[in-house]
């Protein structure tokens, strides 16, 4: 059951492990340009953040450290979006993800999500802080694959389009 989602907590968690990853969990590394640690992260950063693991049949969200490996929703970047984004819709007491259009709304510890020109969400990043550019707000985010801290959202991937999930309780 969910109390509450710290961001506060769930940033210094990102920031803490951007660049030297927490070795409780398994790295994920890259195989034939496929994969990757990104969702393995943002999963540790949103759990750091008060988010409880779920057991459900049908779409567990949890990770195992004794075994070293995670549910597809904790380790698969499309995975973990369906997951926050069902759990919205059908307001499931666990952590939750909505969809909002506007930059400008997201909080630290919000999530960005890349999708590419399939239609499959390929990439996930938690936002870390924020700096001002003409006027307005602009997310930082850290990431794995490629370990990064406090960078543009803007990435250089070859995506179709961007996702911003507001977590909520």
């Amino acid at each position: 059951m969910l109390n509450k989602y710290n961001r506060i907590e769930a940033a210094d968690y990102a920031i803490k492990y951007a660049l030297e990853p927490n070795k409780k969990y398994k790295y994920l590394s890259v195989i034939n340009e496929d994969g990757g640690d990104c969702t393995n992260f943002v999963s540790q950063c949103l759990n750091s953040g008060g988010a409880p693991m779920d057991y459900n049949i049908i779409r567990p969200w949890w990770y195992d450290i004794k075994q070293n490996k995670g549910s597809v929703c904790w380790t698969v970047a499309h995975s973990l979006y369906w997951y926050l984004k069902v759990n919205q819709r059908i307001n499931r007491n666990v952590i939750k993800g909505l969809e909002v259009e506007d930059i400008a709304k997201l909080e630290i510890g919000d999530l960005i999500f890349y999708e590419n020109h399939h239609n499959t969400i390929f990439h996930a990043a938690i936002i870390t802080s924020f700096i001002e550019t003409s006027g307005s707000r602009e997310p930082r985010i850290s990431q794995h694959t490629y370990d990064q801290l406090n960078e543009t959202y803007k990435k250089d991937y070859d995506y179709k389009k961007m996702h911003f999930l507001k977590i909520i309780i």
